[in-house]
């Protein structure tokens, strides 16, 4: 009897004070709860719940469909322009000018002279804009104009510094630059 009751003793004084002990019982507590559950819920059905799996792959296009990856491989549109307007090439042409700038010329002018080429959106980016800060002086080459729809065209001009990017869009008024970019070498 002695023995036993050494062995509470040591249970209740020791071990069940210690971190040790704390997570022992922890442990017990948690492997018996999920054993009688198990015990109470009966056996398993694989092929139910959550547990099963589809026996195909989950597709969410037809596979039958073709190429699903690239809309139309023709030629891209030709930019529609009405009679008598500038071309995308003309405008970005007298953009390019207009942004190279001239000797003397001031703030005001250089803004005034790139409004009537420009949409709202990039005139109002260009506001506070000063043509000393240009980094380029010349064009060095014929423009490379790449269509993209009917009202988008993208256009590069090689200047003697680097290479400059506009995106032009059809408008009522004709085509405006929209989107100016420069780009290094």
């Amino acid at each position: 009897m002695t023995a036993m009751r050494r062995a509470l003793e040591f249970l209740f004084n020791r071990a069940l004070r210690s971190r040790l002990g704390v997570a022992l019982v922890i442990a017990v507590l948690v492997l018996g709860i999920i054993g009688a559950a198990r015990l109470i819920s009966g056996p398993i059905n694989p092929t139910e719940g959550l547990s099963s799996r589809p026996n195909q792959p989950i597709t969410t296009v037809d596979p039958t469909a073709g190429d699903d990856g690239l809309l139309s491989t023709g030629p891209p549109p030709s930019p529609v322009t009405r009679p008598g307007a500038r071309t995308p090439e003309q405008t970005a042409d007298r953009f390019t000018a207009t942004w190279l700038g001239r000797p003397g010329i001031t703030a005001e002018q250089w803004q005034d002279g790139l409004r009537p080429l420009s949409t709202p959106a990039l005139t109002e980016k260009l506001a506070g804009a000063d043509p000393a800060g240009v980094p380029a002086a010349e064009v060095t080459g014929p423009p490379a104009v790449q269509s993209r729809t009917e009202t988008f065209v993208e256009v590069l001009l090689p200047l003697d510094t680097g290479r400059l990017r506009l995106e032009l869009v059809a408008t009522d008024g004709g085509w405006l630059v929209d989107v100016l970019d420069w780009e290094r070498p």
